[in-house]
């Protein structure tokens, strides 16, 4: 039997069967000794092959088809490890805010780097538009600005008024798309707001902190009714980049991937070498000093803070 990985909790996962019935999996013992570094071999948006067991009421997973694609995060507690955030996607959304909790550039960029580099094409989601003053705006308009020069398309969206829902329903229509952000960005709240009765638990802000506290506790996908699936994460706190050598890092920034080839050398890592295209750009205003900044950070310490 096949089907589609709609519900990872760890150590059971739920499988849409192509009966249209769903199943309670675990995984074939044997899956787990293949030499993957994930601590989730299986994951939701996975194609798969199951087994009823004899008591025909769970499953064993055998064998996960062949992922055109996914989105993976370094796992932060075991650091050479990753984790698989959701695999097979049209589309992945990062949900962010600018304040309550404030999403960095570094995050956005970390994120967009992850996304660029396993092929998955990447959309921002700016959320909470109805608590936005006049300098917040402003300040949008220059986000927006920056990542849509880039080629990144940008919505802003209020997830408690419903602002611009309908514009962002006709982008993810019949796509199966991924969401994910920040605890406290409004991810949950977004999605019921897209699937009217789905009402998921949201969360309030921390006060000491100002990030959110965890609502999801684990990837599910969900059918939309204007068409297409979404995948639900729970919120990242920090997003660790993976198996990313640090000579290929720029091919995942597009605004360096479009002039890299000028670089006087060929192996050249637009650190500090001599007749670097990129730093050249850098110095003429044509590449945001933010986004070299971040290129920087990864290069140098792929660190995982927010």
């Amino acid at each position: 039997m096949q089907g589609l990985v709609t519900k990872s909790t760890g150590s059971w996962y739920t499988v849409l069967g192509d009966d249209e019935s769903r199943y309670e999996c675990r995984i074939k013992g044997k899956l787990r000794m293949k030499g993957l570094v994930s601590t989730n071999p299986v994951a939701v948006g996975d194609r798969v092959d199951f087994e009823l067991e004899p008591d025909q009421e769970t499953a064993v997973i055998s064998k996960v088809h062949d992922r055109k694609n996914y989105i993976i995060r370094k796992s932060i507690n075991l650091s050479k490890q990753v984790q698989i955030i959701a695999a097979n996607l049209d589309l992945a959304c990062l949900v962010v805010t600018l304040a309550s909790p404030r999403t960095s550039l570094g995050f956005i960029d970390r994120f967009l780097v992850t996304a660029e580099a396993y092929g998955v094409p990447a959309i921002l989601i700016f959320n909470k538009l109805d608590l936005f003053s006049k300098e917040g705006l402003e300040i949008l308009d220059n986000y927006f600005d920056l990542y849509q020069n880039i080629g990144y398309p940008c919505y802003s969206v209020s997830a408690i008024k419903g602002t611009n829902i309908e514009t962002l329903e006709i982008v993810i229509k019949d796509k199966i798309s991924l969401f994910s952000g920040h605890s406290g960005v409004g991810k949950s709240s977004l999605i019921n707001r897209l699937i009217p009765g789905k009402e998921l638990r949201t969360g309030e802000i921390s006060d000491w902190s100002d990030m959110g506290k965890h609502t999801t506790t684990f990837a599910e996908l969900f059918e939309l009714p204007f068409g297409g699936k979404l995948i639900d994460t729970p919120g990242i706190r920090e997003l660790g980049i993976a198996d990313i050598e640090k000579y290929e890092l720029g091919h995942f920034f597009p605004e360096m991937r479009a002039i890299m080839n000028n670089c006087k050398f060929n192996n050249c890592v637009h650190i500090n070498e001599p007749g670097c295209a990129v730093l050249q750009a850098l110095e003429n205003g044509d590449i945001e000093p933010t986004r070299y900044d971040s290129y920087q950070s990864i290069y140098f310490n792929n660190e995982t803070r927010a």
